[in-house]
């Protein structure tokens, strides 16, 4: 069994009448530790693949598993402890609470978990170790994603799911930030999901799925996986 299962995962939303569906038939899988990016233009269906792998949302039909378990099986308490304890979850706006300090909203994360990563060696790890005392509105954009990267990191999660990491971000910090994603996901063994409108960023994945109007178009190994640097978009 692979680590991350979708089986015929299929997701509709209601509006006036009409039935719109966020995901059409999905089944692809993803093994542990893999790099994975998932690509496709707006509307494509990749967030509403993440809220439900992330256990976020639910979906109409079929099956997702993690590890063994069976996600899209989860009660509501049983999927609270689950994005609790298994998921991080890094966003396109950080989500950051502005009258933390930096270290105080990633130490928000690791009590809430029952193995937690000290937040202060996560901050230092990635490259914040002399801003810890500064608040989100003290720190630049690549800074502040930097501290939701830690805060996620922080829950030694099983999975890191990111919805457009990069994209408020300008390119030089863009390529940081990725290449900050991709250190964790081989030094800890992490496995790592990244979500992009940005075709470039397929280049650096150990998998590359392709999704439009709700559907897998396609997934597949990638054999040379790239440094963040060596991409240009």
């Amino acid at each position: 069994m692979s680590y991350i299962e979708f089986k015929q995962v299929s997701k509709y939303y209601g509006a006036g009448g009409q039935k719109i569906t966020a995901a059409d038939n999905m089944s692809f899988t993803i093994e542990k530790s893999e790099f994975c990016v998932i690509a496709g233009p707006s509307g494509a269906g990749k967030t509403t693949l993440l809220n439900m792998l992330g256990g976020m949302d639910s979906c109409g039909s079929g099956s997702i598993t993690l590890d063994g378990r069976s996600i899209s099986g989860m009660n509501e308490r049983e999927l609270t402890c689950y994005r609790r304890y298994d998921v991080g979850f890094v966003f396109q706006f950080y989500n950051l609470i502005q009258n933390l300090t930096a270290l105080e909203n990633v130490e928000l994360a690791s009590e809430i978990c029952p193995n937690p990563y000290d937040p202060k060696e996560t901050l230092a790890a990635v490259g914040l170790g002399g801003r810890m005392d500064n608040f989100p509105s003290q720190l630049s954009g690549g800074e502040q994603q930097r501290v939701a990267i830690a805060r996620a990191l922080a829950k030694n999660p099983k999975i890191l799911l990111c919805d457009e990491p990069t994209g408020a971000l300008d390119y030089q910090t863009g390529k940081q930030i990725l290449t900050l994603l991709m250190e964790n996901c081989r030094k800890t063994g992490k496995t790592v999901i990244v979500i992009t409108h940005n075709q470039a960023i397929t280049q650096m994945a150990d998998r590359i799925m392709r999704i439009k109007n709700g559907r897998i178009q396609s997934s597949e190994k990638n054999p040379c996986p790239l440094a963040a640097e060596q991409i240009e978009w």
